[in-house]
């Protein structure tokens, strides 16, 4: 094992979650639909209980065909309101040819990617790649198209200047681009079914397989 990781990244587990009011139980009801992701160390690894969190990831799914109002929206930055607005035709509710071409088939969502924060003490091993990646391959089952669009907004706060904040946002396109997604129009777009998201997997296997499955 590389020893300035808190544990063997293979031993990583995603929990999803989704809150939404019981009686909400409509497809219309909560669209765009939030999820959030947990990446942690499994419970049978002996990894400092203080450690064990690895990362949070913020998705956001919604349906093509669906006609979201400006409140909706607000929340998902301007690049992602452009897109929504370029990629599907108003009148008749379906996705841009020219995108839909680009797209295996599979369910009519878009599945929005808000956030990807990887802990500290398990940052700079391609981890935000690889755990990115698998989330979207895994939501593969209920949305078609990933869709992202970082912006130096996006990473503004008081505490970082905005040349910092530019940086950062292009570490979250290179990051992006680098699991496959591509531009078009107003944002970054990838087939959920695409085999690229499959190679950040592939390194980290290649890299953490251990000898002794006992490390894991």
């Amino acid at each position: 094992m590389i020893p300035d990781l808190p544990a063997n990244p293979l031993s990583i587990e995603l929990s999803l979650s989704h809150r939404r009011l019981w009686w909400h139980i409509e497809p219309q009801d909560e669209d765009p639909e939030p999820w959030e992701i947990s990446a942690d160390v499994w419970e049978p690894n002996p990894c400092p209980a203080n450690l064990r969190h690895v990362a949070d990831l913020s998705l956001v799914a919604t349906d093509v065909a669906h006609r979201r109002s400006l409140l909706d929206t607000v929340p998902l930055g301007e690049p992602i309101r452009a897109f929504l607005d370029e990629a599907v035709d108003a009148d008749t509710r379906r996705l841009h040819p020219e995108l839909d071409n680009c797209l295996s088939p599979g369910p009519e969502r878009f599945l929005i990617v808000r956030r990807v924060e990887v802990t500290e003490q398990w940052q700079g091993h391609g981890l935000a790649a690889a755990l990115l990646a698998g989330s979207l391959r895994m939501m593969s089952k209920v949305a078609r198209c990933g869709v992202a669009g970082p912006t130096t907004a996006d990473f503004a706060d008081e505490a970082i200047d905005e040349v910092t904040a530019a940086l950062s946002s292009a570490r979250a396109t290179g990051l992006l681009e680098r699991i496959g997604f591509w531009r078009w129009r107003s944002a970054h777009v990838i087939d959920l079914r695409s085999p690229t998201l499959l190679a950040p997997r592939e390194d980290i296997l290649e890299r953490w397989w251990p000898d002794d499955l006992g490390t894991f």
